[in-house]
Protein backbone atom coordinates (compact mmCIF):
# COMPACT_ATOMS: atom_id res chain seq x y z
CA UNK A 1 0.00 0.00 0.00
CA UNK A 2 1.28 3.19 -0.93
CA UNK A 3 0.72 6.84 0.07
CA UNK A 4 0.11 7.78 4.23
CA UNK A 5 -2.79 7.17 6.31
CA UNK A 6 -4.38 10.30 8.16
CA UNK A 7 -5.46 10.00 11.58
CA UNK A 8 -7.50 12.13 13.71
CA UNK A 9 -4.92 11.14 17.31
CA UNK A 10 -4.07 14.28 19.21
CA UNK A 11 -0.77 14.11 20.95
CA UNK A 12 -0.86 13.73 24.55
CA UNK A 13 0.93 16.21 26.42
CA UNK A 14 4.26 16.12 27.91
CA UNK A 15 4.77 15.68 31.87
CA UNK A 16 6.73 18.74 33.15
CA UNK A 17 8.92 16.33 34.08
CA UNK A 18 9.69 14.64 30.47
CA UNK A 19 9.68 18.01 29.07
CA UNK A 20 12.49 19.11 31.46
CA UNK A 21 14.19 15.16 30.29
CA UNK A 22 13.68 15.96 27.01
CA UNK A 23 15.44 19.09 26.88
CA UNK A 24 18.42 18.17 28.94
CA UNK A 25 18.61 15.38 26.42
CA UNK A 26 18.45 18.00 23.70
CA UNK A 27 21.02 20.50 24.74
CA UNK A 28 23.56 16.89 25.47
CA UNK A 29 22.44 15.74 21.74
CA UNK A 30 23.31 19.36 20.49
CA UNK A 31 26.75 19.65 22.38
CA UNK A 32 27.81 16.76 19.82
CA UNK A 33 26.41 18.78 16.64
CA UNK A 34 29.94 19.81 15.49
CA UNK A 35 29.41 23.24 13.59
CA UNK A 36 31.33 26.21 11.79
CA UNK A 37 31.55 29.06 14.16
CA UNK A 38 30.45 32.27 12.75
CA UNK A 39 30.51 35.74 13.45
CA UNK A 40 27.52 37.94 12.49
CA UNK A 41 27.83 41.49 12.05
CA UNK A 42 25.71 44.37 11.48
CA UNK A 43 25.96 48.36 11.30
CA UNK A 44 23.41 50.90 12.89
CA UNK A 45 24.32 54.61 12.59
CA UNK A 46 28.13 53.90 12.19
CA UNK A 47 28.00 51.59 15.34
CA UNK A 48 29.13 48.29 14.60
CA UNK A 49 27.63 45.58 16.14
CA UNK A 50 28.41 41.46 16.26
CA UNK A 51 27.86 38.45 17.88
CA UNK A 52 29.17 34.57 17.46
CA UNK A 53 27.02 31.70 15.99
CA UNK A 54 26.72 28.25 15.18
CA UNK A 55 23.20 28.43 14.24
CA UNK A 56 23.66 29.43 10.71
CA UNK A 57 22.11 27.57 7.76
CA UNK A 58 22.12 27.71 4.06
CA UNK A 59 18.45 27.54 2.91
CA UNK A 60 18.54 27.87 -0.62
CA UNK A 61 20.72 28.09 -3.47
CA UNK A 62 17.91 30.13 -5.58
CA UNK A 63 18.05 32.90 -4.39
CA UNK A 64 20.99 32.20 -2.19
CA UNK A 65 19.53 32.39 1.50
CA UNK A 66 20.73 31.89 4.66
CA UNK A 67 19.39 32.02 8.06
CA UNK A 68 20.87 32.74 11.60
CA UNK A 69 18.90 32.38 14.78
CA UNK A 70 19.44 35.34 17.15
CA UNK A 71 18.64 35.50 21.06
CA UNK A 72 16.10 38.71 21.59
CA UNK A 73 18.38 39.69 24.37
CA UNK A 74 21.35 40.17 22.09
CA UNK A 75 22.36 43.57 21.46
CA UNK A 76 22.68 42.49 18.16
CA UNK A 77 18.94 41.45 17.04
CA UNK A 78 17.28 45.32 17.16
CA UNK A 79 20.46 46.12 14.88
CA UNK A 80 19.65 43.60 11.91
CA UNK A 81 15.90 44.09 12.22
CA UNK A 82 16.14 47.67 11.85
CA UNK A 83 19.13 47.90 9.36
CA UNK A 84 17.69 45.36 7.30
CA UNK A 85 21.08 43.71 7.07
CA UNK A 86 23.81 41.89 7.82
CA UNK A 87 26.97 39.78 7.36
CA UNK A 88 28.08 36.16 8.51
CA UNK A 89 31.86 35.97 8.72
CA UNK A 90 32.68 31.93 8.79
CA UNK A 91 36.04 32.01 11.36
CA UNK A 92 39.17 30.15 10.72
CA UNK A 93 41.41 28.74 13.27
CA UNK A 94 43.27 31.73 13.95
CA UNK A 95 40.42 34.16 14.86
CA UNK A 96 39.39 32.08 18.50
CA UNK A 97 40.56 34.84 20.22
CA UNK A 98 37.64 36.77 18.49
CA UNK A 99 35.38 34.87 20.13
CA UNK A 100 35.91 35.06 23.80
CA UNK A 101 35.52 39.24 23.08
CA UNK A 102 32.25 38.84 20.97
CA UNK A 103 30.66 36.32 23.57
CA UNK A 104 30.81 39.08 26.63
CA UNK A 105 29.40 41.77 27.12
CA UNK A 106 31.76 42.83 29.67
CA UNK A 107 34.45 42.98 26.59
CA UNK A 108 31.89 44.94 24.38
CA UNK A 109 34.40 47.85 23.59
CA UNK A 110 37.31 45.63 22.94
CA UNK A 111 35.20 44.48 19.79
CA UNK A 112 36.19 45.50 16.55
CA UNK A 113 39.65 46.93 18.12
CA UNK A 114 40.70 43.85 17.86
CA UNK A 115 41.47 41.63 14.72
CA UNK A 116 41.54 43.46 10.90
CA UNK A 117 38.28 44.42 9.73
CA UNK A 118 36.70 45.83 6.37
CA UNK A 119 33.51 47.55 5.36
CA UNK A 120 30.76 45.09 3.34
CA UNK A 121 29.20 46.75 0.58
CA UNK A 122 26.19 46.43 2.88
CA UNK A 123 27.97 48.73 5.75
CA UNK A 124 28.35 45.59 7.80
CA UNK A 125 31.88 44.95 9.08
CA UNK A 126 33.76 42.07 7.61
CA UNK A 127 36.44 40.24 9.84
CA UNK A 128 40.10 39.42 7.75
CA UNK A 129 40.42 36.35 9.60
CA UNK A 130 36.99 34.75 7.82
CA UNK A 131 37.35 32.05 5.63
CA UNK A 132 34.27 33.49 4.04
CA UNK A 133 31.77 36.25 4.13
CA UNK A 134 28.10 36.78 3.25
CA UNK A 135 26.78 40.03 2.75
CA UNK A 136 22.62 39.52 3.62
CA UNK A 137 19.33 41.61 3.25
CA UNK A 138 16.88 40.73 5.82
CA UNK A 139 14.16 39.13 3.82
CA UNK A 140 11.79 37.58 6.44
CA UNK A 141 12.01 37.56 9.99
CA UNK A 142 10.49 34.18 11.91
CA UNK A 143 9.74 34.73 15.32
CA UNK A 144 10.53 31.45 17.79
CA UNK A 145 10.14 31.64 21.24
CA UNK A 146 13.22 33.59 22.75
CA UNK A 147 14.71 33.83 19.33
CA UNK A 148 14.50 35.55 15.79
CA UNK A 149 14.87 33.66 12.75
CA UNK A 150 16.46 35.78 10.72
CA UNK A 151 16.29 34.83 6.76
CA UNK A 152 19.30 36.59 4.57
CA UNK A 153 18.85 36.65 0.91
CA UNK A 154 23.11 36.99 -0.37
CA UNK A 155 23.74 39.90 -1.52
CA UNK A 156 27.81 39.28 -2.00
CA UNK A 157 30.20 36.60 -0.95
CA UNK A 158 34.09 37.94 0.15
CA UNK A 159 36.31 35.09 0.49
CA UNK A 160 39.13 37.09 2.76
CA UNK A 161 40.96 33.68 3.75
CA UNK A 162 39.44 30.87 1.42
CA UNK A 163 42.63 28.44 1.94
CA UNK A 164 42.76 28.66 6.13
CA UNK A 165 41.55 25.72 8.37
CA UNK A 166 37.73 26.66 9.78
CA UNK A 167 37.25 26.85 13.46
CA UNK A 168 34.51 24.07 14.78
CA UNK A 169 32.61 24.12 17.98
CA UNK A 170 31.55 20.93 19.81
CA UNK A 171 31.08 19.52 23.30
CA UNK A 172 31.87 22.92 24.60
CA UNK A 173 35.37 23.40 23.22
CA UNK A 174 37.18 25.25 19.61
CA UNK A 175 38.27 22.32 17.23
CA UNK A 176 39.73 22.62 13.25
CA UNK A 177 40.02 20.62 10.46
CA UNK A 178 43.83 19.26 10.23
CA UNK A 179 43.52 18.59 6.97
CA UNK A 180 41.19 19.49 4.56
CA UNK A 181 41.25 18.07 1.10
CA UNK A 182 43.49 20.81 -1.58
CA UNK A 183 40.74 22.44 -3.82
CA UNK A 184 42.21 21.03 -7.13
CA UNK A 185 42.37 17.62 -6.05
CA UNK A 186 40.79 14.89 -7.79
CA UNK A 187 37.42 14.01 -5.61
CA UNK A 188 35.82 10.48 -5.94
CA UNK A 189 32.52 10.56 -7.69
CA UNK A 190 30.03 10.75 -4.94
CA UNK A 191 25.78 9.13 -6.02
Amino acid sequence: MTGSRKTNATPIPAAPEDAVMIADAYRAGMRMFAAGVCLITARRNHEPGGMIATAVTSVSAEPPTLLICVNRGASIFGMIRETGSFCVNVLTKEAVSLVDIFSRSSRHAERFQTGDWTMSANGAPVCAESLVCFECRLAKIVDWHTHGIFMGEVTGVLHPRANATPLLYMDRRFHHLSELAAPNAARPNII
